[in-house]
């Protein structure tokens, strides 16, 4: 059942220096049960696209469709998006500290949640608050729950940003970089949780992340993101041993390797990130791209490239990749 449908979304925003065209046409779909993971380096509009899918862009101009379970989301009342925000769909911000009000205490913050779409009573919303907590694995949740986010470490900060997520049942969950600045060990723990609420509650998930090892531990599908484009979407299995993008092999190849030989330096990709006030023309890797160096080609500097079928199940943007549909 698809839960999130996106299609052709787009966002820009208007700045005294020129308009930042920080997604392009992005297209996705998450079903219950399953984990899309957005991947892509830091300004590759992975941030941007979560914000607008859950209406949380101010002063920008968002196109496209975004449609839950059927409903459209993006020119809908902005009381229509309210009542599916954090009932129905929620999000799992990058910064538990900042993301958090450092006034009040963990369970105010959890019960305000939960009272804004079930209503009740505090106390009410206080017990719903001391359950969730302990749905996540915070001991002691009763007295935790009366704490303020500075007490707690911060993987006890992120359960709890999970615990205010989940506060309402939603279907849908949006992790936007949850395991950031967490070591390896709590960072295990953290996907753990996100894979047993997922099984427990049939939740369907969005992992934005950096790290490709997340994307390998959690995902079933992969959309990698260049530039604010999709570069290539494919199941993980299939993302992970046959990528097909420049991009994606770049980003794979530079991944720690267990049979690296001692004193062996780690693999980049050279160059930086593209300027979204004043993209690259065409493919906007090709700069950076070793393909293109190696050959280059009036395709990679022509038109922005789209998504297109290479092999079942399987896309890609590369304008030299060769279609084996």
């Amino acid at each position: 059942m698809t839960l999130l449908e996106v299609r052709d979304l787009a966002v820009e925003f208007s700045t005294p220096e020129g308009t930042v065209r920080a997604v392009k046409g992005v297209d996705f779909t998450v079903g219950r049960g399953r984990t899309l993971g957005i991947v892509g380096e830091s300004g590759s509009g992975k941030s941007v696209t979560s914000l607008a899918v859950m209406g949380l862009h101010r002063g920008a101009k968002v196109t496209g469709s975004v449609r839950y379970e059927g409903t459209e989301l993006l020119g809908a009342p902005e009381e229509t998006v309210r009542k599916l925000r954090g009932r129905r769909m929620a999000m799992v911000f990058q910064d538990a500290l900042t993301s958090l009000h450092p006034y009040f205490t963990i369970g105010d913050q959890i019960a305000e949640a939960y009272r804004e779409h079930h209503g009740g009573t505090r106390r009410a919303a206080l017990k719903r608050a001391v359950e969730v907590l302990g749905d996540v694995g915070i001991p002691e949740p009763a007295r935790r729950a009366g704490e303020h986010p500075h007490q707690f470490s911060g993987g006890m900060r992120q359960r709890a940003m999970i615990a205010l997520a989940l506060s309402c049942e939603p279907d849908l969950i949006i992790a936007d970089e949850p395991t950031t600045a967490l070591d390896v060990t709590v960072q295990a723990q953290v996907l753990e949780l996100l894979a047993k609420i997922q099984q427990d509650r049939g939740l369907g998930i969005i992992m934005i992340t950096h790290d490709l090892g997340v994307i390998a531990r959690v995902a079933d599908d992969v959309l990698v993101m260049y530039g604010g484009s999709a570069a290539e979407q494919a199941p993980a299995d299939t993302l992970f041993t046959a990528p097909r993008h420049p991009y994606t092999r770049g980003l794979l190849d530079s991944l720690p390797r267990l049979d690296a030989e001692d004193g062996e330096a780690l693999r980049s990709i050279p160059g930086s990130p593209p300027s979204l006030l004043d993209p690259p023309a065409g493919c906007a890797f090709h700069p950076r791209c070793p393909v293109y160096a190696a050959n280059p080609s009036p395709l990679c500097t022509g038109e922005r490239p789209l998504l297109r079928q290479v092999a079942p199940g399987h896309q890609n943007a590369c304008q030299l990749d060769e279609v084996t549909v």
